[in-house]
């Protein structure tokens, strides 16, 4: 993760991303640069538009409806209610569900 980190940072400074700038990334922040690891994924990032990708991930985490539900005194989150409701499987049912799954 750190070295997925470590590019990020050197993309946000406009820093070439090279083994020298991701290795001296790692080493200012403590982490022992592993050369095959830095390898992989310069190489994998390899004809990747970091700038591009991140611009793609913000939409994909756009704020959700919940401050306009407020907004309007929360009739949003009532419909929510009732459709959940409709479904059959009720908030504590689904958590249960999951409880046994995992444990």
């Amino acid at each position: 993760m750190e070295y997925v980190y470590g590019a990020l940072l050197l993309n946000a400074a406009k820093k070439p991303i090279d083994e020298k700038g991701l290795s001296g990334v790692l080493t200012a922040a403590g982490v022992p640069a592993d050369a095959p690891r830095v390898k992989a994924l310069l190489a994998s990032l390899d004809g990747v538009n970091l700038a591009e990708l991140l611009a793609k991930a913000e939409t994909f985490a756009a704020p959700s409806a919940a401050p306009a539900a407020e907004a309007k005194g929360g009739k949003a989150e009532k419909k929510e209610e009732e459709k959940k409701e409709e479904k059959g499987v009720s908030e504590e049912e689904a958590a249960e569900g999951l409880s046994a799954l995992f444990g």
